[in-house]
Formats: C-alpha cells, sequence, structure tokens
C-alpha cells in the first residue's frame, strides 16, 4: 500500500469520494467507514453530498448504521438536500429511513417534495404529510425569484433587502439626503472614495425595499442594517470578490446570524423548519435568498442593478 492507501480519510477532497477503488484500497487498508473525515462528517455522510452511487453502496454496506446522524441528519438526508437522487435510491436500498423525523420536522421524504425530484418516495405511507400551502407557494416562489434575479455578472456589490417598509422610510431611517446626478457622477469619477462610500442606492419592491451599492459594502454594514431592521427583519450581504458571500441577517436592531453564505446550503441543525427551507431552495443564489429571506418579491434584477433613486449617507461610523 501506498502512504495515501493507509492515511484513513485526511486528505480526501471533493472529487475522491468518486473513486470506487480509492475509497475500496482505503477501507481495506483500515480506514474506518463510520468516522474519521472531519469530525462534523462521517465518510457516508460525505459521499451521499458529493460521492458516486458505487461509493455510497460501498460505504453503506460497511457502516454500522445506515441512519446514523451527524449534525441532526442522517446521510440520505444529505443526499436530498444535495439534490443527488441516484445516491437516495442507493440509500434506500440499503435500508436509509425516509421518514425519519428530523431537522427542524423536514425527514428526507418530506424535503424531497420540495426539490426537484418529488416523486423519489411516492407512495407516500400512511401518516407522512405533504407539503403545507404556505410551504408549496414558497418552493413555487423560488422558481420564479431564480429565474427573475439573473445578469449578476460581477463582485463588490452589497445589499440590504427589508421587510415592511418603503424606500422613503428607509431613507428616514437612515437620515439619508437625496444624490442629484451631477453629484452622482462627480462622486463615481473614484468609487474608493470616502464620498462614493457613502453613496448608496434604493429601490421600493413588492413586500418591502432594498438599499444597495453596486461598487463596495456599505448596503450590508452593521450600521445600516441596524437602524434598517427597527421593529422589522433585514436580510444583507456582500459580494467580497476576495473571499465570497457573506451574509447578514437583522432582526429588530439586532444581529441574528452574522457571517454566513447565502445561498450556501449551510444548514444548522438549530435552523427553523422555514429557515431549512429557505436555504434548500435557494443553494447556489445569494441574492435570491436575501429576497425571499425578508419576504420581497421583485420581478427582476434592478434593485441591484439599477436603483430608482441615490441617496447620500450621513458622515458616522456605520461599523458599531
Amino acid at each position: 500500500m501506498t502512504a495515501k492507501e493507509t492515511a484513513g480519510w485526511s486528505d480526501f477532497g471533493w472529487s475522491s469520494w468518486q473513486d470506487l477503488a480509492l475509497v475500496r484500497a482505503r477501507l481495506d487498508a483500515g480506514a474506518d467507514p463510520n468516522d474519521g473525515v472531519y469530525s462534523f462528517e462521517p465518510p457516508l455522510h460525505a459521499a451521499a453530498h458529493r460521492g458516486s452511487p458505487e461509493v455510497v453502496a460501498e460505504l453503506a454496506g460497511r457502516v454500522d448504521d445506515v441512519d446514523a446522524e451527524c449534525e441532526g441528519r442522517t446521510a440520505l438526508w444529505e443526499a436530498v438536500f444535495n439534490d443527488r437522487p441516484e445516491n437516495v435510491r442507493v440509500l434506500v436500498a440499503a435500508g436509509a429511513d425516509p421518514w425519519r423525523p428530523m431537522m427542524g420536522g423536514w425527514s428526507p421524504g418530506r424535503l424531497s417534495l420540495a426539490g426537484p425530484t418529488p416523486g423519489l418516495f411516492f407512495p407516500f405511507p400512511p401518516g407522512h404529510v405533504g407539503l403545507s400551502e404556505a410551504e408549496a407557494a414558497a418552493v413555487a416562489e423560488a422558481e420564479r425569484l431564480t429565474g427573475a434575479l439573473t445578469g449578476f455578472g460581477w463582485d463588490g456589490y452589497s445589499l440590504a433587502c427589508v421587510r415592511g417598509i418603503t424606500a422613503s422610510e428607509a431613507a428616514r431611517r437612515l437620515a439619508a439626503e437625496p444624490a442629484d446626478e451631477e453629484d452622482l457622477e462627480e462622486i463615481m469619477e473614484d468609487p474608493e472614495d470616502d464620498e462614493a462610500m457613502r453613496l448608496i442606492g434604493l429601490s421600493d419592491v413588492p413586500g418591502g425595499c432594498v438599499v444597495s451599492q453596486q461598487w463596495a459594502y456599505m448596503a450590508s454594514t452593521p450600521g445600516v442594517m441596524k437602524t434598517l431592521s427597527a421593529g422589522t427583519v433585514a436580510y444583507g450581504m456582500y459580494a467580497n470578490p476576495k473571499s465570497g458571500n457573506q451574509g447578514y441577517v437583522y432582526r429588530d436592531g439586532k444581529v441574528v446570524a452574522g457571517d454566513t453564505h447565502p445561498g450556501g446550503g449551510d444548514v444548522s441543525s438549530g435552523d427553523s423548519a422555514e429557515e431549512i427551507l429557505l436555504k434548500y431552495l435557494y443553494q447556489g443564489h445569494a441574492e435570491a435568498y436575501c429576497f425571499a429571506g425578508a419576504g420581497l418579491r421583485p420581478a427582476d434584477g434592478h434593485a441591484i442593478s439599477h436603483p430608482d433613486t441615490y441617496l447620500r449617507l450621513p458622515e458616522r461610523d456605520y461599523w458599531s
């Protein structure tokens, strides 16, 4: 055996779980099928998420419990959440339970109804309900919204989606002053200048309003989000060109989720049923996730690319 073949799972990358020969070699060399990838991800969970059906079948035949849970979910739940229907079928054939209660009431079987392959577990056995009317509406809205919000081919912008207030109310809360076209042209000669950093866009959309900045992070700073979320909820993000999308959720002036990855599927066992569904529906769609989280229903992406109006924020500390 080579050194890598006796190293357990520590050096396994994303594509390694597609390689049946490599996985078998590790198992035969003594790698534990139940543990050892990361502290938070057993081998079968990792393979269910990103491996081939053949690898999933190999591991499922060697683990002590095909329905072992990690962070509140089974390998079958991981396969459903990450839209891997072939892995789902392999796990069910190995004895995994689609109806095991977990993750805010979303069993693998019920969660599958919200995804692209809702017929995976038909017919439902007695006693297992489908989607509620509100959940079915959320699924339909996700399909519409992800299709409507397209064309953001650049990084470096920020936004704050605020539920239930108008753009004029947002301007009042922020004490922002109108910026005319001449001001805008002058300021935008140097977008990194302090004056340009205080320039924001505002737009009314069905359900609330959006504060945006196409060239920097100001719309998602704590000072802006705290002020806008008083008595309501605001979902914000900064499309950081260096580290990826950085998300924030504020409720009634307080941060309830910070430095998240909106649209990244980072589900926690402490998430509510509504938040789990939101993360499932908007994987890979960070902007749509923010709009949907705040309950906004835009027809398109103009609130980010072409705001209704521009305003100038007052000078103050926006980081505390």
